[in-house]
């Protein structure tokens, strides 16, 4: 059986990939090992990003989130390494909350509880068709407008 802590980092990142792709992502993971987790195109600018992705650890006594960004060497992820910082929630028996933001090549983010929402971008993995449908829509809209210009 797998080491606890890799089975909750390979969770972590099915519930990022299930995150962003039910909020309208496109998600690819590499077959190589990269400095990042997985590669994602957003769905309102076309673009494509890299995230690397953290479990979420809780400090109650602080009332705080903390994410530790560091690779194997026990340095910070450089911009070119990852553009943002996915992190994930994963409190037993509960459902998954999964944040992201810019990495800014930082070892460790903090967050209090209650700001966190505020600072991190959060990510619901509830799928909701009609937005990836209106998503769609949009992006047909916009292909159509370029076919016709060209």
């Amino acid at each position: 059986m797998a080491h606890v802590s890799e089975v909750v980092g390979k969770y972590s990142e099915l519930a990022v990939r299930m995150a962003l792709m039910a909020n309208g992502w496109t998600v690819s993971k590499t077959e190589t090992d990269e400095a990042y987790d997985l590669i994602g195109e957003d769905p309102l600018n076309g673009r494509t990003y890299k995230f690397q992705v953290k479990t979420i650890l809780h400090r109650p006594d602080r009332k705080s989130y903390v994410i530790q960004s560091k690779n194997g060497q026990g340095e910070a992820y450089t911009k070119a390494q990852a553009h943002y910082i996915a992190g994930v929630l994963a409190t037993d028996g509960e459902i998954p909350r999964v944040f992201y933001f810019e990495n800014t090549g930082q070892k460790e983010y903090w967050s209090i509880e209650a700001t966190a929402a505020k600072r991190w971008i959060e990510l619901p993995i509830a799928l909701d068709r009609s937005t990836l449908t209106e998503q769609n829509g949009s992006r047909t809209e916009a292909n159509k407008t370029e076919k016709a210009a060209i």
